[in-house]
């Protein structure tokens, strides 16, 4: 049978395996804080390879392309889930950073306690390993360029609430994008609390002083304006700083943003660094994920911008139960989720991207 995609018919049968090209390939950390850590490795062939932590709920770690580091790592990188790192600020202790962190399904922001309970930073199912149900690796001789990992991560307990993660992230060989489609499920029998943020880490080289950071929107210091020093009206927030001493140790800033849509419901933002020709973009839908958080932090051997697409802007549990904005996903009901990242090198591509 020939490959149904032309394209390719110039060089598919000088390969003998896909790995040649690109593909998904599984292992295990030996050494280390993350010892015993199931991992796999996505090469997409265009420049584009990540890390997929399959033990911290599918995010992703390392991802670069070519030379270039996309992502910003921790001093403690990837380090083996610890599922009870649930109290205060505990989460912190095993936040690698890294591309893609998930904060949820139940609570994303600070840690609180009320009548329904205690609640730590950002949530649960970070610190949960995922059970992989499928790996689907390219074909070339048959033309099929796609390749996937799906995997379910729960957050649950007897008598409830219990959610489900059904996790997909794929990519295609030639293409340098990463896709992710996220399906969150309540497997209990009564409706339960729901609140989502995908937290997106940028580090050196992409981000470095000079870099556009790049989203569009109505925004607000989460902290509020007396408090603000980057985030305040006549700065130049959107492009990336030398460090700063004042954000060494806990020193920080977030902006909290109602970002546009285009016509089509979609919105965009990203980072791109004109000095070594190099953007990210992340697009996902208004509908599903309409807020972003921009945090920054500047400090040294700290330097660190995140993209933070959301279903709420850092409200917590308890203020969204509040203000009536907090999600309840009934039982048996599904909420989907996507998003696209995608590196692009070309001037024009990028220009019409952020357009």
């Amino acid at each position: 049978m020939e490959p149904t995609n032309s394209k390719i018919t110039d060089w598919v049968y000088k390969i003998s395996n896909h790995a040649q090209v690109g593909g998904i390939e599984t292992s295990v950390l030996d050494n280390g804080a993350g010892r015993g850590t199931r991992i796999a490795w996505i090469n997409t062939g265009t420049g584009l390879r990540f890390k997929v932590v399959i033990d911290r709920a599918m995010d992703i770690a390392e991802a670069f392309y070519n030379q270039h580091s996309l992502a910003w790592i921790s001093h403690g990188g990837v380090t083996y889930p610890q599922p009870f790192s649930d109290k205060g600020i505990d989460w912190l202790r095993t936040f690698g950073g890294g591309l893609l962190t998930t904060c949820g399904l139940s609570h994303a922001g600070g840690p609180e306690s009320d009548e329904f309970g205690d609640r730590g930073l950002h949530g649960l199912i970070g610190n949960s390993p995922a059970e992989i149900v499928s790996i689907i690796q390219p074909d070339l001789r048959s033309g099929k360029l796609e390749m996937s990992i799906t995997g379910i991560i729960r957050e649950t307990k007897p008598f409830g609430p219990s959610l489900e993660l059904r996790r997909t992230i794929s990519a295609t060989l030639g293409k340098p994008t990463i896709y992710i489609h996220d399906e969150v499920i309540n497997k209990a029998n009564t409706a339960t609390p729901h609140m989502l943020l995908y937290h997106f880490n940028f580090g050196w080289p992409l981000a470095d002083e000079g870099t556009d950071i790049l989203w569009k929107g109505k925004w607000y210091p989460r902290h509020g304006a007396e408090n603000a020093r980057i985030f305040k009206e006549g700065n130049d927030f959107k492009k990336c700083p030398a460090p700063l001493d004042d954000h060494l140790g806990s020193g920080e800033e977030v902006a909290l943003i109602d970002i546009d849509a285009d016509i089509f419901g979609e919105s965009v933002c990203g980072l791109y660094n004109e000095k070594i020709g190099l953007a990210v973009g992340l697009k996902f839908k208004k509908e599903q994920l309409p807020w972003l958080a921009n945090w920054q932090h500047w400090g040294k051997g700290e330097y660190v911008t995140g993209l933070e697409p959301c279903t709420h802007p850092l409200s917590g549990q308890g203020k969204a139960r509040k203000d009536g904005t907090l999600i309840f996903i009934k039982p048996e009901e599904t909420r989907k989720y996507d998003l696209e990242l995608t590196v692009m090198t070309e001037k024009e591509a990028i220009d019409e991207y952020f357009l």
